[in-house]
């Protein structure tokens, strides 16, 4: 709901600017002290919009990112615990998966050093991590 907002918030100071651009037909007024022409109200209040419009174009696109990263670890993390669950031996519902930055973090339970080592094995090898965080426990 909020990039909705803010592409309303966009596409509003866009029009705005093309009205107040568009409103400004007359040349620019002379200074009478320095004889250099000097932008009218509308100009600056224009050139105003239009800045004010680059920055919530760049949040916008910030937000835009944020959202693209996010999507792309939760596939990750989805891309990981099917591939784990499809590991026959590997009791892949006590590991936990988590993906920040492309680096997965698996975190729980298993019942030896070989199901540890090949779950870290499985987590590296899926398309999209980058790094994986080791914090697997061995039942004692």
């Amino acid at each position: 709901m909020k990039f909705s907002i803010t592409s309303l918030s966009v596409a509003a100071l866009i029009a705005g600017t093309l009205v107040l651009g568009a409103c400004n037909q007359r040349s620019p007024t002379t200074s009478p002290s320095t004889g250099s022409a000097q932008p009218s109200a509308t100009d600056r209040i224009a050139n105003k919009a239009s800045d004010a419009t680059n920055k919530v174009a760049d949040k916008a696109g910030e937000v835009t990112n944020k959202v693209a990263a996010a999507a792309d670890d939760m596939a990750t993390t989805t891309k990981v615990k099917t591939a784990l669950l499809a590991e026959p031996g590997l009791k892949s519902l006590e590991i936990s998966v988590d993906t920040k930055d492309g680096t997965v973090t698996l975190s729980g339970k298993v019942d030896s050093a070989d199901q540890r080592d090949r779950a870290k094995q499985i987590a590296q090898s899926t398309g999209g991590v980058k790094g994986v965080v080791d914090n697997l426990t061995v039942k004692s």
